[in-house]
């Protein structure tokens, strides 16, 4: 149900037909005095078991999206509800970007919604930040170190009227000219900085564009067609293979066996999913082939894992730290 996020940003209620809605919360942005904590402006999702009356809102959408009819993706969205219902009577459900459901011993839903996603738009990119309170500052700044008392003065801070701050006498000493001085060489040394690291920089840019414009010729020579004078009629028969798609997830080696997979994708042609798989192992991944689709659509995965929490770990930090998509896919079983 990867819509669910996009539409707690637009609305306060988002109702699941036969699960339960989804509610927004809007706080305003406040102050924690006692640990010097900001908090932006938050709209916190919550759960409510016993609003499940459809109000229209995720069918629509599913709808527009994928480009179905209401009634077409009114059954999409039920068939989905019913996978999660099923799921949760045997392992947790975790709903991406929003949060996790689980049964507790008595049977009853609950839910743990992500504390680090705020669905306000308006404040993208602002995060709490700490700042000590003034008074408390102020505070270690005034301490003063304590003075030990001598035979001859046994209250030294009582007469004394010297001031807490010194100039150095050095600093009184110093003429204008040598000021004056000072600063010219200083800003002679940030000119000639200036210089160097600005032809450096330039020198570099240079290579690099030198670099581009070779590569860029090497690759229209290899384009360049020429003229090689008349040549002779070849005639060709060709034949349409008209099974060749269903069989190309066939031509792919994939591990048999009981797996919980996380699918990046899925391809009809076999060199983008060959190539898919190269840059999953690229980033790190222990990507590798899944299970085929039904319509022989071969399935690229970020991990194969003979357990489930490994795979909702995996699914989770893909989808709701990365921002990518993924889905999970039981095969074997």
């Amino acid at each position: 149900m990867r819509y669910l996020q996009e539409l707690l940003y637009q609305h306060e209620c988002v109702t699941l037909p036969g699960f339960g809605a989804f509610l927004v919360q809007a706080l305003p942005a406040r102050v924690d005095q006692a640990r010097g904590a900001f908090h932006p402006p938050l709209r916190k999702v919550t759960f409510n078991r016993l609003i499940q009356q459809n109000d229209g809102i995720v069918a629509n959408y599913v709808a527009q999206r994928e480009g179905l009819s209401y009634p077409d993706a009114l059954a999409a969205l039920e068939k989905e509800i019913h996978a999660w219902n099923r799921r949760l009577k045997n392992d947790l459900l975790i709903v991406p970007g929003i949060g996790e459901f689980s049964l507790t011993a008595e049977d009853k839903l609950r839910f743990l919604p992500y504390e680090k996603f705020n669905f306000d738009l308006s404040a993208t990119g602002l995060s709490t930040f700490y700042r000590k309170p003034l008074d408390q500052r102020l505070q270690a700044a005034a301490v003063v170190p304590p003075v030990t008392p001598s035979p001859s003065n046994p209250n030294p801070m009582q007469n004394s009227k010297e001031p807490l701050a010194f100039t150095p006498e050095n600093e009184n000493k110093k003429s204008p000219v040598a000021k004056y001085a000072i600063i010219g060489v200083l800003a002679i040394a940030i000119l000639g900085a200036t210089y160097y690291f600005g032809n450096e920089y330039v020198k570099s840019e240079r290579e690099k564009s030198t670099q581009l414009a070779e590569k860029r010729i090497a690759q229209n020579v290899e384009k360049t067609t020429y003229d090689l004078g008349a040549t002779t009629a070849i005639s060709v028969e060709a034949v349409a293979e008209i099974d060749a798609v269903e069989e190309t997830a066939e031509t792919i080696a994939v591990e048999s066996g009981s797996f919980y997979s996380v699918i990046a994708g899925s391809f009809r042609d076999q060199s983008n999913a060959e190539r898919k798989l190269a840059q999953l192992k690229a980033e790190g991944f222990e990507a590798a082939f899944a299970e085929a689709s039904p319509d022989g659509l071969i399935r690229v995965a970020y991990g194969r894992f003979a357990s489930k929490r490994e795979a909702y770990s995996l699914l989770q930090f893909i989808v709701g730290s990365l921002g990518e998509e993924a889905w999970y896919l039981v095969e074997g079983y």
